[in-house]
């Protein structure tokens, strides 16, 4: 009854490794990994929005301390530094969070995405691949573990770079072993 039951629960499960992962996904190839850029990509907008907030809550403050009477004025201006503060941050966390990189048993896929309409996606053949090296660049970068990853094609279609990944290390050795194992599959040329 147990193995009956173990086998039931078992069959239920739906098999997610032959389904497409993303659009445009090939019959034949299987998704490897999928990175995103290390969350240090949103420092930048982090710091401009702690700006945006000073900016947007000093006349309030000096009002409510200074002139009572322009407090209403202010406080408008201060909602409406928060709802572009809102914005600003949404459009960087979507290009943040929609950039990724896919490696596939048969591509690296490149998608860079910025704000809400605007993406641009670079593709890869494993069949291409040359070299693949790594850069951490300054104290920050190896303190948290991130860097930039090159791959060089034999093509000369021109190289990929993929910025602020988050242990460049690990996915250059992702990279190289699909490469290695791509290129051990397929058929010699007679």
């Amino acid at each position: 009854m147990v193995n009956m039951t173990e086998h039931h629960h078992k069959a239920s499960k739906r098999d997610v490794s032959r389904e497409r992962q993303f659009a445009g996904q090939h019959d034949d190839e299987q998704v490897i990994v999928v990175v995103r850029q290390f969350a240090v990509a949103l420092r930048i907008p982090l710091l401009v929005g702690m700006v945006i907030i000073v900016v947007g809550m000093l006349p309030w403050s000096l009002a409510n301390n200074f002139a009572s009477s322009m407090v209403s004025s202010t406080a408008t201006f201060m909602w409406i530094c928060f709802g572009i503060l809102a914005a600003y941050w949404l459009w960087h966390w979507v290009g943040w969070y929609y950039s990724v990189y896919i490696l596939t048993t048969g591509r690296l896929i490149a998608i860079q995405q910025k704000g809400f309409f605007n993406r641009l996606v670079s593709e890869l053949s494993l069949n291409n691949v040359q070299n693949v090296n790594y850069h951490i660049n300054g104290f920050n970068a190896a303190l948290f573990g991130y860097g930039d990853i090159l791959v060089q094609t034999l093509s000369g279609s021109g190289n990929l770079d993929l910025k602020l990944v988050h242990h460049p290390a690990v996915f250059q050795q992702q990279i190289l072993d699909a490469v290695h194992h791509h290129g051990s599959t397929q058929p010699e040329n007679s």
